[in-house]
């Protein structure tokens, strides 16, 4: 049984307790991280989510029954001890409070514990899903307190600079409706309109151009979505985003206010100091240069395109690839000449995992000669033209890929992504954000045979790209900006479309007769019909924000209770079954396919 409180109040955390406190009395409350009994000494380590502290218990100091008492202690019982700071005789200057211990005089063992399915511990290395399902034992763990406690740091940072630039918190619904673009939807039934279903926000999009359309001018929220998707990494089926609306705005008004909130965060969460401004970058010039529209630029590998070398190589690989619109680039690997051919092969199945036929390589030894896998196919003339366009010095590593442009970015992309990684190019503690722009408005299903949008169906053309919209849709680009941090994208936005004929010319570029469209939009659409202030904004996922700032792997690292990959809870078993009567009542009936 747990021993009352009563009569003592905390009056310190853990690593409060310092030298300044020496002579004080405190009473400090926690969990036992572990015990050492040397008899007539018991030494605890006692930890809260500050720290960890030493306490005495000595037989001459502490009465009887609390040195009998600190006997019976052991790993997470959670205690109280009242006492006296003290100089330490030996000190641990690995420990923040490793000066000083606290000499105890009481003792009440407020809580007593079973011994845990795994050691409380930083950096465990105990299986995921057993952590998960005991999370609330995990999340005792120091290191995973501190992401935790850097999040909350994170989102208040946010709340005060939005404050102070005339920014308003509002909260969108919860329960909305259900739209046929984006992303799957998590649905809800309702009980009073039986056979209809609301919908779980995957973004508070619509209601957030609503509030513009209200006058409210500058809108944020840190809210809860959903997405009934597949996960990964950096991808939960409940998220959170820092959502934000501004009118009366262009993109660089945008963006100037979003490079000023992350420099202020970055600072402020984790004293990081961010240069302004942030590099630009097209979206093709983010897939020439590097394969990919969330680029990674700590470090170079950029793509280089030799199409107009390889279209008279005869190199039937290239020339093929060119004929059929598509083109050669390669990148260029410095130093890595000297790689064995087994990891060179490596690199080759690493490119056929993302689509790549095959990696055509050229391995430039120290003394100028080359090996290689294709230029027994070329000549001298266009090897040497290769090998100056690709700025070849002896010992370097170039590896090419030949096909049709999509796949030419992804597995570039990729691959140098791969060789940093091998090469120790991307370091966590170095912070590197770029701006992605001018975002193709539109791009091509070949599931559907139809257009989607690139961001969402509300992001505003170029004006200049406007005309195509009826003409060639593929070539509109639009007024959207993705912010990405060492080549992953933290946040993305656009300048809306707030004219009523230009929405309904999206909505018929995406497919949409304009009764469908009216029928899931109209009362967006209606609402254009009293006054719509230009206007734009931008959405962070917070998750992912955070675990770059932690230095974490996975946002399940930065989340206090995640789900894993099919969307389930290890800890509560969610999602569960319902009784016949809640089914009832919702007039559903349940038939599983098999």
């Amino acid at each position: 049984m747990g021993e009352s409180m009563a009569g003592l109040k905390r009056t310190h955390y853990c690593n409060q307790v310092k030298e300044n406190l020496i002579g004080s009395e405190v009473v400090v409350m926690g969990w036992v991280q572990k015990r050492r009994n040397l008899g007539s000494l018991i030494f605890i380590d006692l930890r809260d989510r500050s720290g960890l502290l030493q306490v005495v218990f000595d037989e001459n100091d502490v009465d009887g029954e609390g040195f009998k008492k600190a006997e019976t202690l052991r790993s997470e019982f959670v205690i109280a001890v009242r006492g006296a700071v003290r100089q330490r005789e030996s000190v641990n200057p690995n420990m923040e409070t490793g000066y000083v211990e606290v000499l105890a005089k009481e003792l009440r063992i407020l809580s007593e514990a079973e011994t845990p399915p795994f050691a409380i511990e930083e950096n465990s290395a105990v299986k995921e899903d057993l952590r998960l399902k005991y999370r609330y034992l995990d999340l005792r763990r120091p290191d995973l307190q501190r992401n935790i406690m850097l999040r909350h740091r994170v989102t208040q940072s946010v709340r005060r600079f939005l404050d102070g630039e005339g920014f308003l918190e509002i909260e969108t619904p919860m329960l909305a409706k259900s739209t046929p673009e984006g992303a799957r939807d998590y649905l809800v039934p309702s009980r009073v309109h039986q056979g209809s279903f609301y919908a779980l926000p995957q973004s508070p999009q619509t209601f957030k151009q609503l509030l513009m359309v209200s006058g409210f001018d500058r809108y944020f929220q840190i809210v809860r979505c959903f997405r009934d998707e597949d996960l990964r990494a950096d991808r939960q089926p409940e998220f959170t985003q820092i959502d934000m609306e501004l009118s009366f705005v262009q993109v660089n008004d945008v963006i100037d206010v979003n490079e000023r909130l992350l420099q202020r965060v970055f600072k402020e969460a984790i004293n990081i100091d961010i240069p302004l401004p942030i590099p630009r970058l097209t979206y093709q010039e983010a897939m020439d240069r590097f394969g990919s529209d969330k680029p990674d630029i700590r470090f170079g590998l950029e793509l280089v395109n030799i199409s107009d070398i390889a279209k008279d190589s005869g190199f039937k690989v290239f020339t093929d690839a060119i004929e059929n619109g598509g083109s050669v680039r390669g990148i260029n690997a410095k130093g890595c000449g000297n790689f064995p051919r087994k990891q060179i092969d490596s690199l080759v199945e690493v490119g056929k995992t993302y689509g790549a036929k095959g990696i055509a390589w050229i391995a430039v030894n120290e003394d100028g000669t080359l090996k290689s896998s294709f230029t027994k196919f070329l000549s001298e003339e266009t090897v040497q033209a290769i090998l100056k366009a690709m700025d070849a010095e002896n010992g370097d590593l170039l590896l090419f890929c030949a096909d049709k442009n999509s796949v030419v970015y992804d597995v570039l992309g990729n691959l140098r992504l791969e060789v940093a990684k091998r090469l120790g190019l991307t370091k966590k503690d170095e912070y590197s954000f770029v701006w992605v722009t001018e975002f193709p408005l539109l791009e091509w299903d070949e599931e559907e045979q139809r257009f989607v949008a690139k961001h969402h169906p509300f992001t505003s053309p170029m004006d200049e790209d406007i005309e195509l919209l009826d003409t060639d849709p593929g070539k509109v680009r639009a007024k959207a900006y993705d912010i990405c941090l060492n080549g992953v994208e933290i946040g993305g936005g656009s300048i809306r479309i707030y004219q009523r004929d230009i929405q309904e010319k999206m909505f018929a570029a995406l497919g949409f007769s304009k009764e469908a469209a009216y029928e899931n939009f109209g009362f967006l659409m209606n609402a254009f019909k009293y006054g719509v202030p230009p206007h734009g904004g931008l959405a962070y996922g917070l998750d992912r924000m955070v675990m770059l700032m932690a230095q974490e792997d996975s946002i399940r690292d930065v989340i206090a209770f995640p789900k894993v990959k099919d969307a389930s809870c290890p800890m509560t078993e969610a999602p569960g079954t319902v009784t016949e009567k809640q089914l009832e009542e919702l007039g559903l009936k349940i038939d599983i396919k098999k």
